[in-house]
């Protein structure tokens, strides 16, 4: 696939296949891409963790929330929700290019997930205070990232930015997902 082609493709996803699980080799062939990704000064300080489907990957669904733009739809229903989760940590400690090396990473695995027809939603709102009780996240680092996966369920479309500029995306009564996008001549400001 071109890689323009799989950028466009490479939207949030917020309904899966619930009857097409993802496997755990799936979610480490995901980490695997990202930790080939570039990283600040090649620090390498990211860890991840894979929740498989079961009963963990249930209860994180519960401590996260889904899609804030969409006030009329409560996130994935029975038979939608996501069937795995790579969970992003970094330290504690860790600097302004540590965030941008989690960027970096979810959309790398973003970007796999798509290549493969699955669907990646990075998630950051989630309970911050329950999330690393259930995983058990090590004392040194914090979860900067969940990124609920499975098979993709849904049509995602980018769309051109509405005439008010608004970047709200919404579902049509198909349920096809929009997503307005700018276009390229409102983004350059200048050319030398």
């Amino acid at each position: 696939m071109d890689f323009k082609a799989l950028a466009e493709a490479a939207r949030t996803c917020r309904r899966f296949y619930e009857d097409q699980p993802l496997g755990m080799a799936d979610l480490e062939w995901l980490v695997d891409c990202a930790r080939l990704a570039p990283c600040a000064k090649n620090g390498q300080e990211l860890r991840f963790m894979l929740v498989g489907n079961g009963e963990t990957c249930q209860k994180l669904f519960a401590l996260t929330r889904w899609a804030g733009a969409l006030k009329d739809w409560g996130g994935p229903h029975p038979g939608d929700r996501p069937t795995a989760f790579v969970v992003i940590l970094m330290p504690k400690t860790g600097k302004e290019l540590t965030c941008m090396d989690v960027g970096i990473a979810a959309q790398t695995i973003q970007l796999a997930a798509t290549s493969r027809d699955w669907g990646c939603c990075m998630v950051q709102s989630f309970d911050h205070q329950a999330a690393p009780s259930l995983l058990n996240v090590p004392e040194d680092m914090k979860i900067a990232l969940v990124l609920g996966l499975g098979v993709a369920k849904e049509k995602r479309v980018v769309a051109p930015m509405p005439e008010g500029g608004a970047t709200a995306y919404w579902r049509d009564a198909e349920g096809v997902h929009y997503v307005p996008k700018r276009s390229l001549e409102d983004l350059i400001v200048a050319r030398f």
